[in-house]
């Protein structure tokens, strides 16, 4: 994958930034987009470059239309062509269906689904120019099972995986890949709120019987973007510890 083009959102922290650091050290360039912490954004940045990537910061809300043509933009500008695409960023805002605000509903599915569609309808046009590319969201098991407090979370994620299934059917014959990664309970910011009581119980429900590592999760990333997964699209992997068997 050396000298490729990796855009990703929600890449300075978590699973994001794995697959940053995974895609790095494949040899791919990379476009990182964040929302606001700048940081850890240049903390990502620094550790890719020392892996020999070159890297570019985009910050901005990919909710919005204006910034993810701006973070395709950078990208063809800087490196001349997008080779990969990965849909990670997300936020939760969770709470019971009948306490759930409509604000945080609308929230959720904005960044969550909106923002994977503006982004592959914002990079795809290179690629189906050059036709060839590799497109990878990122999902989660419980848009696959449902969860007991996220219902915005959780309708957000399998929509992810409908227009994953969709796109994939629209661009095949043009050579470009279109899946989906469904992590399950992952080691990140957002499972760091867990009180360790509520991490032993769905340690309990993980058959591999322990949460996932943002590292896994890469892996299954670089694999779906890679050449040795040119003949997988519309697919949905599960990394969760055979959580969701």
């Amino acid at each position: 994958m050396k000298e490729k083009t990796a855009v990703i959102t929600g890449g300075s922290r978590g699973i994001g930034r794995a697959v940053a650091k995974a895609l790095a050290g494949e040899g791919c360039n990379l476009v990182i987009n964040y929302a606001g912490n700048d940081e850890a954004a240049r903390e990502t940045q620094q550790i890719c470059e020392g892996l020999g990537a070159k890297v570019v910061l985009a910050k901005g809300n990919v909710a919005d239309p204006a910034c993810c043509e701006i973070i395709a933009e950078k990208a063809l500008e800087e490196f001349g062509h997008i080779d990969v695409l990965v849909n990670s960023a997300g936020i939760t805002r969770d709470n019971i269906l009948i306490k759930l605000d409509e604000a945080d509903f609308d929230q959720v599915v904005e960044t969550n689904l909106k923002g994977t569609f503006l982004m592959m309808k914002a990079c795809a046009r290179s690629m189906i120019r050059k036709r060839s590319g590799r497109i990878v969201n990122i999902s989660s098991v419980v848009g696959l099972m449902g969860n007991a407090g996220q219902a915005n979370y959780s309708a957000s994620k399998a929509g992810v995986i409908g227009l994953t299934k969709s796109f994939a059917r629209e661009v095949a014959s043009r050579s470009i890949t279109v899946n989906a990664v469904a992590p399950g309970f992952i080691d990140t910011d957002m499972t760091k709120k867990m009180t360790d009581q509520a991490k032993e119980k769905t340690a309990s429900q993980i058959p591999a019987g322990r949460l996932g590592s943002p590292e896994e999760v890469a892996d299954a990333v670089v694999f779906l973007a890679s050449d040795k997964a040119k003949y997988v699209t519309g697919q949905v992997l599960c990394v969760d510890g055979g959580m969701c068997m």
